[in-house]
């Protein structure tokens, strides 16, 4: 990511690093500084936390719900368990953002270059497990018929290296240039490039691989299903597809706003744009909301699953039911013996035809 949470380095480099910024360039990091530092130590923490437990518990259920109902998942069921995975091992990350922001990076550089590690993998597995969901979805609309098995090639073999692959080898610039430095009596962790060049190229990456690639699949897909679901009058089709198409516009919803941001900041690092303090003070904290808000990303899975999945909510009931009948059996077994047991091997029996 070119700007984590909380942190603005990058307006340092533009005033520091532009052509003849002079005073007013020192003037203007003094102004973003102050602006943004007083305005993130209070909006940040606030949707970290809520983003945190959210996502915590959201993609908990989610993986707890799949692993008990293991034999039973759908292709597209294989692609959400990955997505509920990245999503949870990058809340995890927020809670050293949170105190980042308030007060300072008080976690050393090894920290710093995992967080940083963890926040790309999840960015672009994110959106290319969506692309992997599309190409899913067409294959079982358009190519119902004889699918089946690339379907399953591609939820098994395929999407590892289609997605953590490329996730784990675009986290390159974070292992070599994020680390910890002082700046102003407190420490930050940042990227920290050699040039602006570097900057600029590591956007344009970020843009076209996390959205206007797998953008481009994901819009081709769902193109050709709209036009083949058009000419069908099988409701069941429309409804299992329901689901899918809205956790993929909820993604876009969230994170477009944060790429016309960026968009636009690298249109001023080249310098097509000019900007002032006032110009740039509002593009950082256009770029830090929507970056926040872009988080809950994190939690639409497990929420979309929730009131829009009736498989989902069945298998969620009778995984609780089960566990919870699984601990009142334990507290049974422990209290009674004898005779009794046979109210216990009666109780798990009726645990079994119920699950």
């Amino acid at each position: 990511m070119d700007l984590p949470p909380g942190i603005f380095i990058f307006m340092t480099e533009n005033s520091t690093d532009e052509p003849g910024s002079g005073d007013d360039g020192d003037y203007q990091e003094v102004c973003l500084q102050q602006e943004n530092a007083d305005f993130n130590r209070i909006f940040l923490p606030t949707i970290f936390s809520i983003i945190f437990l959210t996502g915590i518990i959201g993609n908990g259920l989610v993986i707890v719900v799949m692993g008990y109902q293991k034999k039973l998942r759908s292709m597209t069921d294989k692609y959400r368990l990955h997505l509920s995975v990245a999503d949870l091992l990058f809340v995890i990350t927020l809670p050293f953002w949170s105190v980042d922001a308030v007060i300072s990076w008080y976690f050393g550089n090894f920290l710093c270059k995992a967080v940083h590690f963890i926040y790309t993998v999840n960015l672009y597995s994110s959106v290319l497990i969506l692309a992997f969901i599309s190409l899913d979805r067409y294959l079982a609309i358009v190519h119902a018929t004889n699918s089946q098995r690339p379907r399953k090639l591609l939820a098994e073999r395929i999407v590892y290296v289609g997605v953590w692959l490329p996730a784990l080898l675009l986290t390159v610039p974070d292992i070599i240039f994020a680390s910890t430095s002082e700046v102003g009596g407190k420490y930050v962790c940042q990227r920290f490039y050699p040039h602006e060049t570097w900057l600029i190229s590591f956007r344009f990456q970020h843009i076209l691989v996390g959205l206007v690639l797998p953008g481009l699949i994901i819009l081709t897909c769902y193109c050709i299903i709209i036009s083949k679901l058009s000419h069908s009058k099988g409701h069941q089709k429309r409804k299992a597809l329901k689901t899918t198409v809205i956790l993929i516009v909820a993604f876009f919803a969230c994170w477009l706003p944060y790429h016309i941001g960026i968009s636009i900041d690298t249109f001023v690092l080249l310098g097509f744009i000019e900007n002032g303090c006032t110009f740039e003070a509002i593009l950082q904290k256009w770029i830090s909301i929507t970056e926040a808000l872009a988080f809950f990303h994190c939690c639409l899975n497990p929420i979309l699953y929730a009131f829009l999945g009736a498989k989902f909510k069945t298998s969620a009931q009778n995984a609780l039911t089960s566990v919870s009948r699984g601990s009142s059996l334990k507290i049974l077994s422990k209290g009674k013996r004898g005779g009794h047991s046979s109210v216990s091997t009666e109780s798990e029996s009726s645990s079994f035809h119920s699950s």
